[in-house]
């Protein structure tokens, strides 16, 4: 009998026992291909590489457990349930049957995916660290035109557009954003939420065009789940800050385009105003008042109209979500610094700049911020506008009492944290390189002229000392630069010197020390007695320093050798990553050495010109 003989019928055990193909899970479950695509979406069930592939590398495979989960899902049977329902549905309209056709359509089943958020995300941190791709596909859809075709339909859109309004205006609120950076995909945003770190893409306000290569149904079911799980994201968020979720506002804002700000804080204050008497008055006086006529049922009336939809695009609304939520008291450092950036600073927006972007960011660091638009909290004559951001070249009227400059300035002050100097931002000027804050460039090993100016602002807005280019640490820690620059005072300084004169005394009587017992060794190991050759060997001191480099060259070979092929291969692997990544920072200093030269030639030319 051969080793690994089974015979007909025994259970299977090994990776046969373990995983399973998708072809055998679809016939297994009864289900269509798309329909079992849909319920692994939900469910959060994704292939797995076996070792070995029992049926061939062909076929992809899934955790046997992972498909019994799906056989138990109650969300399986409701969409059973919906299959059979749809078949009675065009039963009814085959048979030209239009009463019970209309009749099964209003009593068409839905079902909710709010048990398997629970279910996925048992903790709050869990669902905050499944955040990135949510955020994204949810401002990726808010951008998207909505196409029949595609079947995306416009309540998608605007449902994803309130739901991006609601989350930027509680990350604005509450000061949670870290950094920012402009790419040609889009706009890259990063907060921190209970020391998790978010990140998220938002595509730039421009007309997108959908591709024909993408299968949109399947971005449909992510977007499905994506648009349950952050309506519950924001609505604990909305509660952690005692605000109550969804927001209140008026529909008719969307149409009514004029007065858009002063209407949404009219009834929010109104809706304040009501909050504030119903406390006032006993259970009895409610009671009194509920009985009372048209006045309570017209209030009613408009509050459920406020809660109906969130007007899609309005900047109004999202200046309405940032300035009506409660104040917080326990603020993280990081916090404090990010709410005061542009504390007292009043900013105008020209009609040219991305408003949206700018309107989450400045008053996420304590900015006050207005547009050129019906609704706007202030207009552009205001004379109290510190900074306008403009991107056109020429002004048709400026003010002296403002700086202009260009929208790149805001994002490369809430990257350093400072408030960077505006000359080199001016409008119509060249403004410099907007450097990522998502790269460590220590860590590539090509720090950029720029990163180097904002390290040296900000250690001087922090106080701190550092040395100058050109110079080391060293002669910082000199004590006649430090008295020369101001650092420190006469007596600090004499009483530096002296330390470090003892400091030289004690360190050079150490290696006249070492000298001596050097000599001695020599001496002693010299076996022919010749004693002029072991004094010039001595003199000199060439021959007796080994050749560090070539030791450790052998003791790498050595080791290498030694190694096992698979850790030979990792090691070559990360030479080879550590080469290519030298070969872009050389290129990298080869394009600004050639950038350098190309300005000093221009700049000679200009000079050669009478």
């Amino acid at each position: 009998m051969p080793k690994h003989y089974r015979p007909a019928g025994k259970k299977k055990e090994g990776n046969a026992a373990r995983y399973i193909t998708r072809s055998q899970a679809v016939k297994y479950l009864q289900v269509s291909l798309s329909l079992f695509r849909k319920l692994c979406i939900l469910k959060g069930i994704f292939p797995r590489e076996p070792k070995k592939k029992v049926k061939g590398n062909h076929h992809t495979y899934y955790h046997t457990k992972d498909i019994l989960f799906l056989k138990h899902e109650p969300l399986l049977e409701k969409f059973r349930e919906m299959r059979a329902y749809e078949k009675k549905i065009k039963r009814a309209v085959s048979k030209k049957n239009r009463d019970l056709a209309e009749r099964l359509l209003t009593r068409k089943p839905s079902y909710t995916l709010d048990m398997l958020i629970r279910e996925r995300y048992p903790k709050f941190i869990d669902a905050l660290r499944d955040l990135d791709d949510c955020l994204s596909m949810v401002h990726l859809f808010a951008a998207l035109p909505a196409v029949e075709r595609e079947k995306i339909p416009v309540n998608r859109v605007h449902n994803c557009r309130r739901l991006g309004h609601e989350w930027q205006a509680y990350i604005s609120r509450t000061h949670r954003l870290r950094k920012t950076f402009i790419s040609v995909k889009g706009i890259y945003y990063q907060a921190e939420i209970d020391g998790q770190k978010i990140t998220w893409l938002t595509p730039h306000a421009l007309q997108q065009v959908l591709p024909d290569d993408v299968d949109y149904n399947i971005m449909l079911t992510f977007l499905e789940f994506y648009e349950t799980l952050l309506a519950f994201v924001n609505f604990k968020l909305y509660h952690s800050i005692n605000v109550k979720y969804p927001p209140i506002l008026d529909s008719r804002l969307e149409a009514l385009a004029a007065d858009l700000y002063a209407l949404s804080r009219y009834f929010d204050n109104r809706a304040s105003m009501t909050e504030s008497k119903a406390t006032s008055f006993t259970e009895s006086d409610v009671s009194k008042d509920l009985g009372e006529g048209p006045n309570y049922e017209e209030s009613e009336l408009r509050m459920a109209q406020l809660q109906q939809q969130l007007p899609s695009n309005e900047p109004g609304a999202l200046m309405h979500l940032v300035q009506n939520a409660a104040e917080t008291d326990e603020d993280d450092p990081e916090t404090r610094e990010c709410k005061t950036l542009f504390k007292d600073i009043k900013f105008f927006l020209s009609r040219e700049v991305p408003r949206e972007s700018l309107l989450f960011v400045i008053p996420a660091f304590g900015g006050i911020v207005s547009w050129d638009g019906e609704g706007a909290p202030f207009k552009e004559t205001d004379q109290s506008i510190t900074h306008q951001i403009v991107d056109r070249p020429t002004q048709g009227h400026k003010f002296l009492s403002r700086e202009y400059v260009q929208p790149q300035w805001i994002y490369d002050c809430v990257n350093a944290r400072i408030l960077l100097p505006v000359e080199e931002y001016v409008v119509g000027r060249i403004p410099p390189p907007h450097l990522s804050p998502f790269v460590d460039n220590e860590a590539e090993g090509y720090v950029p002229e720029y990163a180097e100016t904002i390290k040296r602002l900000q250690a001087a807005a922090r106080n701190e000392v550092l040395p100058m280019p050109g110079v080391g640490k060293e002669d910082l820690d000199d004590p006649q630069n430090l008295l020369v620059e101001g650092i420190i005072d006469r007596a600090e300084a004499i009483e530096a010197a002296e330390k470090k004169q003892k400091m030289s005394v004690l360190q050079k009587q150490y290696h006249d020390e070492l000298k001596k017992e050097l000599r001695s060794t020599q001496v002693s190991a010299a076996s022919d007695g010749n004693k002029e050759c072991v004094s010039e060997h001595i003199d000199t001191g060439e021959d007796s320093v080994p050749d560090l480099s070539q030791i450790s060259k052998d003791a790498d070979s050595m080791s290498n050798v030694l190694m096992p092929r698979k850790k030979q291969k990792l090691l070559k692997a990360m030479k080879i990553g550590k080469e290519r990544k030298q070969a872009s920072v050389d290129r990298l200093k080869e394009r600004k050495r050639k950038i350098d030269e190309g300005k000093k030639y221009e700049k000679e030319a200009k000079q050669r010109v009478p």
